[in-house]
């Protein structure tokens, strides 16, 4: 994660963020190496980055049965990540209503979850500030295929799933 600080007073842009990747290299040192199977966490219960193809595959996985084609999927991830860039979370006010819908539809299948921040004002009154956040945990599972779909966190059955295939069937 890139320093809120990332210009030091005498010292250039550019070489403060050489050193912000250097910290993060740091940080990710000792960590086990992901491989398709399975998604490791850091040694200190983190999970390691995020990145577009983790977040296509949970997508495309997570919000159709049938598995949504891998360019929509993928289109939906870099759009999603462009808002969050190297933060952990983003502040809820500058989402569009239309992006607003596609993260809730995110936050159905467990992808994202949200978080609520209050604070008092000068002159006394209350503000609630809204952020989304990666549930990097979740999106895990989903990729080791050890989440249920659609956003079913608390592992219980549909009801749907009682019924026969046959009551499903439309007459010809």
């Amino acid at each position: 994660m890139i320093a809120k600080n990332a210009s030091v007073k005498g010292v250039a842009p550019a070489k403060a963020a050489k050193a912000n990747g250097k910290a993060a290299r740091a940080a990710n040192a000792g960590v086990e190496k992901l491989t398709e199977e399975s998604f490791t966490f850091s040694p200190n219960g983190k999970t390691l980055t995020l990145t577009v193809d983790h977040l296509t595959q949970a997508i495309r996985t997570s919000i159709d049965h049938s598995g949504m084609p891998e360019d929509q999927a993928r289109a939906m991830a870099q759009h999603v990540m462009n808002f969050f860039g190297y933060s952990e979370r983003i502040i809820d006010n500058i989402l569009e209503p239309e992006d607003r819908d596609a993260f809730y539809m995110l936050e159905d299948t467990g992808i994202l979850t949200t978080e609520r921040e209050e604070t008092t004002l000068y002159d006394g009154r209350e503000w609630r500030i809204h952020y989304w956040l990666f549930r990097k945990e979740r999106i895990f599972e989903i990729i080791n295929g050890n989440g249920n779909r659609l956003g079913d966190l608390n592992g219980a059955d549909s009801v749907y799933d009682e019924i026969p295939e046959e009551a499903w069937a439309r007459p010809t």
